[in-house]
């Protein structure tokens, strides 16, 4: 395998992204308009396509010389105020070379720390003429308002299944690997919308034998198989307790599943069972109060398995 199929397969233009139509044909409004271009913040889920967005626009705002004029900082690691005032600041003093303006990005913004983002605010105040300003972040409750009222907002979603799908088989063909179409189904549920992290799960399981199957997949995730997650919910909803308990020690203990992750499973399985009609909704109302006690017991400290068997009589 050639590297990262992730980096391999990254959009090079805004035309080239998936799953963020509504995000990409505002942003294309902005290149080359006589009003300019607004400082931007992305928000939204991880593994949606952020960076690749910022810089797809990057190069097509900016052209040729976009390297020259393009300063990229993770600032989960130029957290503090020192990295804004002496990074940030050295770079905006420059003047914009064979370009209209320079850009700025800031990756996972919101990890900095409030005094840095009252710095960056005053550079943003002072170099609104040279330099634009792309924050990318989960979070935007965690970005100050003041940054927040300079920047154009864009909420990114996350990519539906069978936007995933296609992309995901568009890879498998171009690196000629074999694959069947439950595997790519299942690979879609256990990246819930994250892009990046279904290809990563394709590129695993691809490295494990000659053809991508289910089996493959379940080696390289380390995640319950979804009928069993089910088999566990009907057996608990229909009173079978020992039945439900088995099957959760099985997945637990022989298949190594977390207990976050078993709980993020279960809670999948009833919210579609309540779209499908399959659940009544006031019995799903009582199923989520119980489902966030466990999750929140169990990133608390609490023994998963303790806390699950106890989730599982609320299902009776």
């Amino acid at each position: 395998m050639n590297g990262p199929w992730v980096e391999k397969y990254r959009p090079q233009s805004l035309d080239d992204i998936v799953g963020q139509k509504h995000v990409t044909d505002r942003l294309k409004k902005y290149i080359g308009s006589d009003d300019g271009m607004p400082n931007l913040m992305f928000t939204g889920p991880a593994g949606v396509g952020k960076t690749t967005v910022a810089l797809a626009l990057v190069k097509s705002a900016i052209g040729e010389y976009w390297r020259s004029n393009f300063l990229e900082l993770n600032a989960s690691d130029s957290r503090r105020i020192d990295d804004v005032r002496h990074k940030i600041k050295d770079f905006c003093r420059l003047k914009p070379f064979a370009a209209p303006f320079k850009i700025v990005f800031l990756d996972e913004a919101d990890s900095m720390t409030k005094d840095a983002q009252h710095a960056l605010r005053r550079e943003m105040e002072m170099y609104t003429k040279t330099v634009v300003f792309i924050l990318s972040c989960n979070y935007s409750s965690k970005i100050i308002d003041p940054i927040q009222s300079r920047c154009a907002i864009f909420r990114f979603n996350p990519i539906k299944g069978q936007e995933i799908i296609n992309r995901l088989k568009i890879i498998a063909n171009e690196e000629k690997v074999d694959y069947d179409d439950s595997a790519i189904e299942s690979i879609v549920y256990f990246a819930e919308g994250d892009m990046r992290k279904a290809i990563n799960i394709l590129q695993a399981s691809a490295s494990v034998g000659d053809k991508i199957n289910d089996d493959n997949i379940h080696e390289v995730i380390s995640k319950a198989r979804p009928e069993d997650v089910s088999n566990m919910i009907t057996k608990a909803l229909t009173g079978d307790f020992i039945g439900a308990r088995d099957i959760l020690r099985e997945i637990m203990i022989l298949q190594g599943t977390s207990g976050e992750d078993l709980v993020n499973q279960i809670y999948q399985d009833v919210s579609r069972r309540v779209m499908e009609e399959i659940m009544d909704s006031k019995i799903y109302i009582n199923l989520i109060e119980g489902i966030a006690d466990t999750d929140f017991r169990i990133r608390e400290g609490a023994n998963p398995r303790i806390q699950l068997e106890a989730m599982l009589t609320k299902f009776l």
